[in-house]
């Protein structure tokens, strides 16, 4: 509460007893008359009973203020113990986004005139590192890609109980119905009406098992009847805008919605009635429509297989060709002391996992050195060329140059050592942190041109999502913290192999680190001759 001096206490009292005492309070003779003073003994108990709400109001204020910074402070001190582990769960990382954005300014307008200048000053100073609306819109439509990609029930999300997922999992954090809502409401926006109707009835469901918030049920009932009549489900609509009316039977929107439904749901089913046609025409229509299913199944649908761990081609045969081994290749001075495990993770293409290849010291260093310059990654933009954000892909990206570090120059020299290709005209090392959801849209990726190689330190583990996979034969390569995964982008002819494309799966729990070195084909005429063979 701010603090009153005498003087403003003084100010303050005389206005407000003048704003209550009767026009007869202005003679100087009231004394006189012991009628008139019992009157002030009135206005007295008045003032008091005023002030008291005053005070209440301002406790109840503070109440809810204190109450507010007594969760923020166990929180954040839960959060901030391990903010990369907390943020890896897609949930915790939306509500951060939407207590900055909107809960805080909602707590800045309750305390802005009883709260001290210095929090106020604060709060506006800190406010230029805050989200904004585009952030808090990006982690929803995050959440609801992973919702798609690995098929997630709304009430696994909503209460935190992600699949293959441990039940004692730490900083498992839940949606509220307000949540749900504000879920529903961004997919709304987005004329995303399958996930809005997720969603709605999420919060509904929440609702209908006694949670208290400040939605109410007409309110989701009036989103949620219209986005399932977006999707043609007319029946459905109907009865959600029949139970809204039993909520609010003067709901205008509602009551114009009820006759036009029943209108539309009448016109439908004397359509069905009047449909005919032969065996053969039904067989044509439902062979269409499996056609239709099967042109979505494409590289995309494949892609969202394998990072649900399914259509994963590695058959007992294939199996049987992958082997570990100690690797020093060709009897490299180095590693013919200390060779390198080695383990086969696909055949064709090969691709190699090499363990236990980078440190922990090496990978804490190399974060350290990109985060002050992570970026948010960018597309070229197919019309102009320009390069720009686009909204699937959260990830940020730095890169670091040999010269900047001798663990940079170290790791450098370590990969041309292993693969025997000449890094003096590979890129710099590129070194990525994964938001939550992020969707990369690596099949553009390939190195038809330049890219002979791919190599790929994997500086974390995850706990669920966040593989590499190569949608064309059905591989999944999953992150493991210090180890390295190596691949040819092109055949010994200078070919590409479009078996390698890959993209790398959204991560639905954790928080994935990765640094790769692109290694292009100039310097490597006589370290990888046309003629040999992978």
């Amino acid at each position: 509460m701010r603090k009153i001096t005498m003087g403003t206490w003084s100010v303050w009292c005389v206005l407000l007893i003048s704003s209550l005492l009767p026009s007869c309070s202005a003679q100087n003779d009231v004394y006189t008359s012991i009628g008139q003073m019992t009157d002030l003994l009135f206005i007295e108990k008045d003032l008091v009973t005023s002030l008291k709400d005053y005070i209440r109001a301002e406790e109840r204020k503070l109440e809810q203020v204190k109450l507010w910074a007594e969760k923020l402070e166990t929180l954040t001190a839960t959060a901030t113990h391990d903010p990369e582990g907390f943020l890896g769960h897609p949930v915790n990382a939306f509500k951060l986004m939407k207590r900055l954005n909107t809960e805080w300014s909602e707590i800045e307008d309750l305390v802005l005139k009883d709260m001290s200048d210095g929090f106020v000053s604060n709060l506006t100073i800190q406010r230029q590192y805050f989200p904004n609306d585009e952030d808090q819109t990006g982690a929803a439509k995050a959440l609801l890609r992973l919702q798609d990609t690995y098929k997630l029930e709304t009430h696994a999300i909503s209460t935190g109980d992600l699949p293959g997922l441990p039940a004692d999992v730490p900083y498992k954090s839940t949606l509220t119905v307000e949540d749900c809502f504000e879920l529903g409401k961004i997919a709304y926006s987005e004329a995303d009406y399958y996930h809005t109707e997720l969603w709605m009835a999420q919060a509904l469901r929440q609702l209908d098992e006694g949670e208290v918030s400040s939605i109410d049920a007409v309110t989701v009932l009036d989103y949620l009847s219209y986005s399932v009549y977006q999707q043609g489900e007319l029946e459905k609509a109907l009865e959600y805008t029949k139970r809204l009316l039993s909520l609010d039977a003067a709901h205008q929107r509602a009551n114009g919605n009820l006759k036009y439904f029943d209108y539309q749901l009448a016109k439908q089913r004397k359509a069905e009635m009047e449909q005919t046609g032969t065996d053969e025409e039904k067989k044509e229509r439902e062979k269409r429509e499996v056609d239709k299913e099967k042109g979505f199944f494409t590289e995309r649908g494949k892609y969202e297989q394998l990072c649900r761990g399914e259509g994963i081609r590695l058959t007992p045969r294939k199996q049987s060709r992958l082997f570990c081994r100690f690797y020093d290749n060709n009897r490299h001075p180095y590693y013919v002391l200390g060779p390198v495990k080695q383990e086969d993770e696909w055949d064709r293409p090969r691709i190699v996992r090499f363990h236990n290849i980078i440190s922990e010291r090496e990978m804490e260093k190399i974060k350290e050195l990109a985060k002050p310059r992570l970026r948010r990654a960018t597309i070229s933009n197919p019309v102009t060329g320009i390069l720009e954000t686009a909204s699937y892909r959260v990830s940020k990206s730095a890169w670091l140059a040999a010269y900047e570090h001798p663990v940079v120059d170290r790791i450098n020299q370590r990969i041309e050592d292993i693969t025997g290709l000449d890094v003096k005209t590979a890129e710099e090392l590129q070194v990525a942190n994964y938001g939550v959801g992020d969707e990369p849209d690596a099949f553009k990726e390939l190195g038809t041109g330049n890219r002979i190689a791919t190599w790929l330190f994997y500086m974390s583990d995850v706990a669920a999502g966040g593989a590499t996979v190569f949608p064309d034969v059905g591989a999944a390569v999953k992150p493991m913290k210090g180890t390295a995964v190596f691949w040819y982008n092109l055949f010994p002819s200078g070919e590409g192999d479009y078996k390698t494309r890959h993209a790398a799966c959204p991560v639905l729990m954790g928080n994935k680190w990765v640094s790769n070195k692109w290694i292009h084909e100039r310097g490597q005429e006589f370290r990888r001759p046309c003629h040999k063979s992978d």
